[in-house]
């Protein structure tokens, strides 16, 4: 079936078949922040925007996402870069598989609430699974983050 996709502002046509997940067909476009983690929806490392909101691009289909504004972490790069410096300066940033999807996470959070709460920024960060730091390097991180853009 062919489909008109938004992704990261630019437009763009394929030919995909109607069963091919976002996240495969986001890989197969080349973008390789979109990672795979467990394909049943339970870890986050496959996180993307759709129309601004935080989505499991592993249990969604490409074709619902057709006319929809998709964003990856290659077309967030300043507001990535920003919030990525402080998880990497709470050591959470090991193997920086699950990164991606907590930025992208976080990045939701911060453009529908700039000034969440610590328990806030947790349930946020619920869905997103770690193997290598026990969350509390995330977490720091973006206590951190959010504490620096009160101080301005």
């Amino acid at each position: 079936m062919q489909a008109r996709f938004i992704i990261n502002n630019e437009v763009i046509e394929r030919d995909i078949d109607p069963d091919m997940t976002l996240q495969k067909f986001l890989r197969k476009e080349g973008y390789y922040s979109v990672k795979c983690g467990c394909e049943t929806s339970n870890c986050g490392a496959c996180t993307v925007l759709l129309d601004g909101k935080p989505v499991l691009s592993c249990s969604t289909l490409a074709a619902r996402t057709a006319g929809h504004q998709i964003e990856t972490l290659e077309g967030l790069q300043k507001e990535a870069e920003e919030i990525g410096a402080y998880v990497a300066d709470e050591g959470a940033d090991q193997c920086g598989f699950c990164n991606p999807g907590y930025i992208i996470t976080m990045i939701a959070l911060f453009r529908q609430n700039e000034d969440p709460d610590d328990q806030t920024i947790r349930e946020w960060l619920a869905g997103n699974l770690c193997r290598c730091t026990g969350y509390e390097g995330q977490i720091r991180g973006f206590i951190k983050y959010r504490d620096a853009r009160r101080a301005g």
